[in-house]
């Protein structure tokens, strides 16, 4: 099922795409993902997103057709490697690193997960695009921080907990402002990954910012 948007095409607009510059094409994706932020997906319009750019609305509908499309490119665009550069060299290390750029972003990229949650549920395009922006990225780069500390020996490959590492730091990104009202600020999620990832994985928390002494103490 597709999101079909009242907010269409206007009669006439040409298919042909104008030539925009990367800074121009910034400046659109910037204006209709901010304003999704503040106003909600459905609220969002061609309309709007013109106003506030200072271009006319078949500008819009040249380049990505509808809405939905639109938005999605605004999406993929916006794809960043989220802790990919994160490599302190050791597991629990990396895990504080994560929180740390996690709550960098967390209010931003959480106010727009929860601002596109009816959408994504109807536009599979959106969906898509979604994981690709948001999702995919974080989750390959946490998956490699576990590989490399399964290559130092620092954890077991077979390790049952190795798994839902994934799942427990954007899980609680998500989850925090639905059960308590605030965004997971750094505080949070450094104290989330002392008191439940590293016992979970068989490291032991400790003071945020401690790590292992060589013998592991």
């Amino acid at each position: 099922m597709t999101i079909q948007s009242a907010d269409g095409p206007e009669p006439g607009v040409a298919s042909r795409r104008s030539k925009l510059t990367p800074a121009r094409e910034r400046e659109f994706f910037d204006a209709v993902l901010d304003q999704i932020r503040e106003c909600g997906y459905e609220a969002v319009t061609m309309e709007g997103v013109a106003t506030s750019t200072r271009c006319s609305k078949s500008t819009l509908y040249r380049q990505w057709g509808t809405k939905p499309q639109f938005v999605a490119a605004a999406l993929r665009a916006s794809r960043c490697p989220r802790f990919a550069d994160v490599d302190t060299g050791s597991l629990a290390g990396d895990l504080r690193a994560v929180a740390r750029e996690a709550a960098a972003l967390s209010g931003r990229d959480t106010r727009l997960l929860q601002a596109l949650g009816h959408a994504i549920t109807q536009d599979e395009e959106l969906r898509r695009a979604l994981r690709e922006a948001f999702v995919e990225p974080e989750i390959g780069a946490l998956q490699g921080i576990l590989d490399r500390a399964v290559a130092r020996g620092e954890i077991a490959a077979d390790h049952p907990a190795l798994e839902y590492v994934p799942a427990q730091i954007l899980g609680v990104l998500r989850v925090r402002p639905v059960l308590e009202g605030r965004y997971a600020d750094e505080a949070y999620l450094t104290r989330f990954v002392e008191a439940a990832v590293l016992p979970a994985l068989g490291l032991g928390g400790g003071a945020p910012g401690d790590t292992p002494s060589e013998d592991g103490t």
